[in-house]
């Protein structure tokens, strides 16, 4: 059930291609063919995802357009890479161009704050069915390794699992750096004491369950047996960030997100395959240029140094680097000094994981109001982000109810972000 599912050919696919003429051991030629370009090898095995919430303006990050109307107050700096230019609140992150990519023409749909966040972190607009995150989908279908869960969310919480059940639950850090509270007993209970109690708690809950197969009970026990085996594991070091030398955690900067970027480093580094850090504070109607200052001076060091030393160790190409907000922000400069929201056309960063370093995919138009040429659905990076990890994104999955869901709402996977 896990790994590169390319090789096979879903419910719907089958009944797609029943009439289809031609056929290999009952198969339909063309759709075999067609299904064999999805086979393939991953090239990352990590995913680290900061979500910027509140619609980031992509003129004054990814995407600035000086000399036009629509700059504002920020220049356009020159990076590592000769034709790329990004933000001079990125300079950090401009020596590191080279490992990275932009998505400079997402089509958005979705204008409002909720309805947008759903439609960016699961590749569904929002319904009557709750979807699963993105992170949720590769604890899904990607192995566990080690002892630490497959999915951890920093600084806010991630979209549910949804029908993907307990075990693809993100495990939530409030604040990185400070030790969590439940991994390990209450203060007076022992070591000797707190086993026992949790040895007593296991038969109990044995017995409880015997003879039921009621899914509740099942994630309440898949919840406690994950806490146990955190709870004992030498793998919880990672989070230990006093540990790491001081002009390190420096270089991230001292801040929720500087640390939440080191640890989501350490965590990858022990397995962990999808870690997502989430900011506020991009909703910009007003002081757009004062707050993305400060933005800018909080995620640069951040972001710079997590590409930086993961380039140094190798684990870069191992590990996707992924920053995307719901939307972006007008062209258009309002009378508080702000940019309102606009899904038409934003833009995304992403590094590292088999990403084609110094690629920009798309463009907007000169003003950045609209995808000049080869325009992004939103599905489409979900289908790149499983591609990468050797998921296939044409895949269904059933819910407990019997239902067949698609992991990604009919994306095409982005085959020029790949080297």
């Amino acid at each position: 059930m896990f790994g590169c599912q390319g090789y096979k050919l879903s419910r719907r696919q089958m009944m797609a291609g029943s009439a289809a003429g031609a056929t290999l051991l009952g198969m339909p030629i063309p759709q075999l063919l067609a299904a064999s370009g999805r086979d393939h090898a991953a090239t990352c095995e990590n995913v680290i995802l900061f979500w910027n919430g509140g619609g980031m303006s992509h003129i004054d990050t990814w995407d600035p357009k000086p000399g036009r109307p629509t700059q504002g107050e920020f220049a356009a700096i020159r990076t590592s890479v000769a034709d790329i230019q990004i933000s001079e609140i990125f300079p950090t992150v401009a020596k590191q161009m080279h490992h990275a990519a932009l998505i400079r023409s997402i089509a958005g749909t979705q204008g409002a704050h909720e309805r947008a966040a759903y439609h960016l972190q699961t590749s569904f607009l929002p319904g009557p069915v709750q979807h699963p995150g993105i992170g949720s989908v590769i604890a899904h279908e990607k192995t566990k390794r080690g002892d630490l869960p497959s999915f951890i969310s920093i600084s806010g919480q991630a979209r549910t699992a949804s029908y993907l059940g307990q075990r693809c639950e993100a495990y939530f850090i409030a604040n990185p750096g400070d030790p969590d509270p439940y991994l390990k007993f209450p203060a007076g209970v022992t070591q000797q004491r707190g086993s026992k109690r949790l040895e007593t708690l296991e038969r109990f809950n044995g017995r409880f369950n015997r003879g039921t197969s009621d899914s509740r009970l099942t994630s309440t026990s898949t919840s406690i047996d994950e806490a146990v085996r955190l709870m004992q594991s030498p793998a919880l070091t990672a989070f230990e960030l006093d540990k790491v030398p001081q002009r390190d955690r420096e270089r991230y900067g001292d801040t929720p997100f500087g640390r939440g970027a080191l640890l989501a480093k350490r965590l990858v580094e022990q397995g962990v395959r999808f870690v997502q850090i989430n900011r506020g504070g991009f909703d910009t109607h007003g002081d757009n240029f004062f707050k993305m200052r400060e933005h800018g001076e909080v995620m640069d060091p951040a972001l710079g140094s997590l590409i930086e030393d993961l380039a140094d160790s190798g684990m870069i190409d191992k590990t996707m680097i992924i920053m995307l907000s719901e939307f972006g922000r007008t062209p258009r400069i309002n009378e508080d000094a702000g940019r309102d929201h606009w899904p038409k056309c934003f833009s995304a960063f992403l590094a590292g994981g088999g990403i084609h370093g110094g690629t920009v995919i798309g463009s907007s138009d000169e003003d950045g109001g609209t995808p000049k040429d080869n325009p992004v659905q939103v599905s489409d990076i979900h289908a790149s982000i499983c591609y990468a990890l050797g998921i296939d994104p044409d895949k269904e999955v059933i819910t407990p109810q019997g239902r067949p869901m698609m992991l990604v709402d009919k994306g095409t996977v982005i085959k020029n972000l790949f080297a």
